[in-house]
């Protein structure tokens, strides 16, 4: 860790005058929930699931900045495990008043606080599986490591009120306090477990597989392993230091939750299910500022594994539906997950009993050199123009179980935007007899064994490009149609297909064709008389392996297509519906479609879906490089040239190589 990093303040105070779209502080959390305490809806069983922002609708201007008296409200999804129920209400935090209270019936919440932190105690004691562990010759229970994996839906709930909150823990072991415990997986043993009571209902064990005899540890607190063997030799001695240092300060200014950085400005914000939101991105081109995207934000992610053994088939986690991005985000350290002149913004969310809770520095913002922007040299002359690329970096991590999330906005000065996924952590892992292979994963070590997986991501994009309505183009290059018109057999063409409603807004790439998808705004002409436009660019497309007729195909619909196009719905927030936990039956895009609203020139949401196709490796193992995922926004016709001519020449440096 460097400690020349500079930590430039953290998130505003609670006093602050708020925006509009500023998150809840801690202080308006608390009130928020203690206006339903007070109210008649209380009861001595309701928990609190998630309290954030109830974002005020959107309106022509885009922007609230001559709207400051808007009322500041929560949205608060709430759980009784006595009465089996959700409920949703709307609460006026200044006139402290609950506007609405609706049931949701036949749904079940997000994790609760206490289910990550409860399960492991009970099930520890749980008689069941302490045979199960005695089988296995495993004695000293306290060293047992016991993660409550979601359950999902597997059939056999029929009726929502006779089942109850499940989810299935899975055991890990370790051979000393605080050791790497995912290299030991106790396979074959299966917990389910009612967190409405919190009391184990089952343990299944489907026959012992010997514990992996390698430990598998990664940090310097264990250099060596039980058997004294060095699990590395020491820290490499030929790092040397990396300075990131700005003597003039940041490029970018805060205000509250509102960035401005050379030409862009937009405004930041955080919940406990979605993590970073951003809102009002704008561009100021020659003068003018001109809205690009009126928010953005992870809707929904999902993990199924390709495993049909007993312990890991049923691994298919919404990570965000089921437990919360915001509620997952690491406190980030300064030197270590970020560098350079850092913003630190805290994240503020709630517990069960409606108490505010900070995780400080939640958002890391830093500037970043992006190598070359633009460069020519002329031959003939020697002049050399050359600038360098500088991108406004806005992130977090988040720790959800075994593995590590990392999401990047990156905004950079030629006005291209891009997001970008960072996978790491530990793979979560399955022991096996020695001497055999996995059918469906890779050994990673002795007896231990990675499974077959993907990821998804999908990203919700409220598209504004110069203005609320715009209509979405797939674009397609091909060659020339006209045998004619291409004698050379080389000639080739671009073809414009208008996403003309939700009927057709399910979109898939074509690597045949490079394709990619524009937004205009029919209504706004550059010099050359075409829409502006932005197009998005996938970058790894990933095919998916989980296949029609399972249930996770059903309930992730999302995956089945790389874009979705709907028209602006302020209901339509996350691909795969409100509540996915144990849900049986397809919620989200497929429905936001069902409609075929048309599309033409209107308020259009893209909804695109990353993946990440992982086949373990051994260099996986003990814990992961990271694996990227993503794509970019950028400006197609949207400026008369290039955005990025007006950057500054960079003063030449001395090198301090040694010859």
């Amino acid at each position: 860790m460097t400690m020349d990093s500079t930590v430039l303040g953290t998130a505003m105070t609670d006093d602050r005058s708020c925006y509009p779209l500023d998150p809840l502080s801690g202080a308006e959390i608390e009130a928020a929930a203690a206006v339903v305490k007070d109210s008649e809806y209380a009861s001595p069983t309701l928990k609190f699931v998630m309290i954030q922002l109830a974002e005020p609708d959107k309106n022509a201007q885009l922007s609230f900045e001559s709207m400051s008296d808007v009322p500041r409200r929560a949205f608060i999804t709430m759980y009784d495990a006595a009465a089996k129920m959700v409920y949703e209400s709307v609460v006026d935090i200044g006139a402290r008043v609950v506007e609405s209270w609706t049931a949701i019936p036949g749904r079940f919440p997000s994790y609760l606080v206490e289910h990550m932190t409860g399960v492991e105690e009970v099930v520890r004691a749980d008689p069941r599986w302490q045979d199960a562990m005695l089988k296995r010759g495993i004695t000293d229970f306290d060293l047992a490591m016991i993660d409550p994996w979601p359950a999902g839906y597997y059939g056999g709930q029929d009726h929502y009120e006779n089942s109850p909150l499940i989810c299935r823990p899975l055991t890990f072991m370790r051979a000393a306090a605080s050791e790497h415990g995912y290299a030991r997986p106790v396979e074959g043993v299966i917990v389910t477990f009612d967190l409405d009571s919190m009391t184990v209902l089952d343990v299944e064990d489907h026959g012992v597989v010997p514990l992996p005899p390698k430990a598998g540890n990664y940090s310097a607190q264990f250099m060596f392993d039980e058997d004294n063997r060095p699990a590395f030799s020491q820290f490499r001695d030929d790092v040397k230091t990396i300075e990131i240092t700005q003597p003039d300060g940041p490029s970018f200014t805060v205000d509250g939750w509102h960035v401005q950085w050379q030409k862009w400005s937009l405004r930041l914000g955080f919940n406990p299910r979605e993590g970073i939101t951003i809102h009002e991105v704008t561009y100021t081109d020659r003068g003018e500022t001109r809205p690009i995207l009126y928010r953005g934000s992870l809707s929904e992610m999902v993990v199924p594994y390709g495993d049909t053994s007993p312990t890991h088939w049923n691994k298919n986690v919404f990570d965000m539906g089921e437990v919360g991005m915001g509620f997952s985000a690491n406190p980030l350290t300064l030197g270590c997950d970020c560098l350079g002149e850092i913003k630190y913004f805290d994240g503020t969310v709630n517990d069960s009993d409606g108490n505010a809770v900070t995780i400080p520095n939640a958002i890391c913002m830093h500037e970043e050199d992006f190598g070359i922007s633009w460069k020519h040299t002329d031959f003939r002359t020697d002049e050399v123009e050359v600038r360098r690329s500088r991108r406004l970096v806005v992130s977090m991590i988040c720790t959800v179980g075994n593995y590590e999330y990392g999401f990047f906005w990156y905004f950079y000065n030629d006005a291209s935007i891009e997001v970008e996924v960072k996978l790491s952590g530990v793979l979560t892992t399955g022991a096996i007899e020695e001497g055999e292979s996995p059918r469906w994963g890779k050994l990673v070590a002795p007896g231990i064994y990675g499974p077959n997986h993907q990821h998804f991501f999908n990203f919700r994009l409220d598209m504004s490009v110069d203005g609320a309505k715009n209509s979405v183009y797939e674009v397609d290059s091909i060659p020339e149609p006209d045998p004619e018109l291409n004698p050379h057999k080389n000639a080739w063409i671009t073809q414009d297909t208008l996403v003309a409603s939700e009927a057709e807004g399910a979109r898939d790439w074509n690597w045949n064709t490079g394709r990619y998808w524009k937004v205009t705004n029919p209504s706004k002409k550059n010099e050359l008389g075409s829409p502006v436009a932005y197009k998005l660019v996938p970058r790894e497309i990933v095919p998916v392996m989980v296949q029609e007729g399972s249930y996770i195909y059903d309930r992730a619909k999302f995956v089945q297509h790389n874009l979705w196009v709907t028209k602006y719905d302020p209901k339509e927030k996350f691909a795969a519906g409100d509540y996915m936990y144990q849900s049986p039956d397809a919620q989200g895009l497929p429905e936001f479609i069902a409609d075929d609203a048309p599309l033409d020139d209107t308020d259009v949401v893209l909804w695109y879906t990353l993946g990440a196709h992982h086949i373990v490796r051994p260099e996986d193992w003990p814990v992961m490089p990271c694996a990227y995922a993503g794509f970019h926004l950028k400006p197609i016709g949207f400026f008369d040239g290039n955005p990025a001519l007006d950057l500054p020449p960079s003063p030449p440096k001395a090198c301090h190589s040694h010859h």
